[in-house]
């Protein structure tokens, strides 16, 4: 190598340096000098800039700026727009870049990428701007995009990349090195080769790292493993995701109804999917949805005002409740002053089993046939909670209000809302589990009414037989 190539080496990772924080984020200065290059209109030095950084980073930038300095960025770059960024970015500022881009442009950028990202590009678009998109490919390329289009969203299928290494079992090692050193439609990156039948259909997998120690003359078929796991086409990524963990998998075999080998899956791939079931499940706890940062205003209130008017109606139904013994509340007010304590308790302990429940279902941790001992446990610590606050509360409403009855109300109130509340926390994704639904978008309103409403009946009904009757 020589110096000039070094000091430019050098110079690179120093400015990759320069851009990224300790944590790997972009530092706000770097941020602000590509912004007043920007607004400048100084290309060079923009491009001088942008270029040490690693894709991921450049998207990163790209969906930190405003829509503005957005379309600026993409026009100054033009051609110079590393193709991967555009799988790097997320979606709703991938919709925005894609729009800035001409259709040929974008065309000779998706050719370049492998099938897995070009699909996961391409999918977003109108079928119309997908298909003028798809002529300009090669015939090749359209054909493995066209055939992962056609598989569900969010299955393998969609999620495969269709570039793989597959091989019969009478080659030997030194066939297979040769075949990939020749070959140039191999995969950017693999980890197995695979094993087929005369019919395609997989026959075992030979890591890559087995084949680079082992000698030239040894069949291959000496070497496969057959303990591997295919993933069908059709099935859903989270599953395909929960298999990869389960067997500690870095790369799978994807097959067609027919058994046929038809693509693979890799880790990198299926973290993608981790990160965006995480991301979905937390959401929707929250009732937010899928909204990214980059939505506007309009968008994001209109998709909270649905989550929000649910919650109206389930609020309304708890103060109904509380209507029915307003009589009661009148004519003893620390009623009033203490009311708000057993419904936050209740709903703080339901949302803890909630969010325990939740994530056991989506990573299979709580299944029907350990179902009943979750429950039982939940309740019992329910149960046992609501004894320990019971005293903890007693002791302050006897301290506070200096008396014993409205203690023992408080107390009692206690355990018959955190009891609910861990039952509630548990029983209700595992019901809306069992009916279809989706048990992190719909379950948190449920249990924050059954917390409301049996933390208000317990409290205001002990209320009124003990204090007032």
């Amino acid at each position: 190598m020589s110096n000039a190539e070094t000091r430019s080496e050098a110079n690179e990772s120093e400015a990759v340096e320069e851009a990224l924080a300790e944590d790997f984020v972009l530092s706000p200065g770097f941020i602000q000098r590509v912004l007043a290059a920007l607004d400048e209109g100084l290309a060079a030095e923009v491009t001088d800039l942008l270029r040490p950084l690693h894709v991921a980073d450049l998207a990163d930038l790209i969906g930190l700026v405003r829509p503005r300095e957005r379309r600026e960025l993409i026009d100054m770059m033009g051609a110079r727009l590393d193709p991967r960024v555009l799988s790097e970015l997320d979606p709703d500022v991938r919709g925005q870049v894609l729009s800035y881009l001409d259709p040929d442009v974008l065309a000779q950028a998706i050719e370049t990428l492998e099938s897995d990202d070009a699909v996961f590009v391409l999918e977003d678009l109108p079928e119309d701007q997908q298909r003028e998109i798809l002529e300009q490919l090669p015939e090749a390329d359209r054909s493995a995009v066209e055939m992962s289009l056609q598989y569900p969203e969010e299955t393998a299928g969609r999620l495969m990349q269709r570039e793989f290494v597959a091989l019969p079992p009478f080659w030997t090692v030194g066939e297979a090195i040769d075949f990939m050193r020749e070959s140039e439609e191999l995969p950017d990156e693999f980890f197995e080769l695979y094993v087929v039948d005369p019919s395609f259909h997989p026959m075992g997998a030979v890591h890559l790292s087995r084949i680079l120690r082992t000698k030239r003359e040894v069949c291959i078929e000496d070497l496969m493993e057959e303990d591997f796991h295919a993933i069908a086409a059709d099935m859903e990524q989270e599953d395909a995701a929960y298999a990869f963990d389960q067997y500690d998998m870095v790369s799978a075999p994807v097959v067609d109804e027919s058994g046929r080998l038809v693509g693979m899956l890799t880790i990198d791939d299926i973290l993608d999917v981790i990160q965006e079931e995480i991301a979905e499940d937390i959401l929707a706890l929250g009732g937010v949805g899928e909204l990214g940062l980059s939505e506007s205003v309009v968008t994001t209130t209109s998709r909270r005002f649905t989550w929000l008017f649910v919650n109206l109606w389930t609020a309304i139904i708890a103060s109904l409740v509380i209507a029915v013994f307003q009589g009661t509340i009148e004519r003893f007010i620390p009623l009033a002053i203490l009311m708000p304590i057993v419904a936050s308790m209740g709903g703080n302990a339901g949302t803890q089993t909630l969010t325990v429940a939740v994530r056991a279902l989506a990573t299979k941790d709580l299944t029907p046939t350990n179902a009943g001992r979750i429950i039982w446990r939940e309740a019992l610590v329910g149960g046992l909670n609501g004894i320990l606050f019971a005293i903890v509360m007693g002791l302050v409403v006897q301290f506070w209000f200096h008396d014993t009855y409205l203690s023992i109300v408080i107390g009692l109130s206690m355990v018959v809302n955190l009891l609910a509340a861990g039952l509630a926390g548990i029983l209700i994704p595992l019901g809306l589990q069992r009916v279809g639904a989706d048990p992190a978008i719909a379950s948190s309103v449920f249990v924050t009414t059954v917390t409301d409403v049996i933390g208000f009946y317990a409290f205001l009904g002990l209320a009124t037989w003990l204090l007032l009757s």
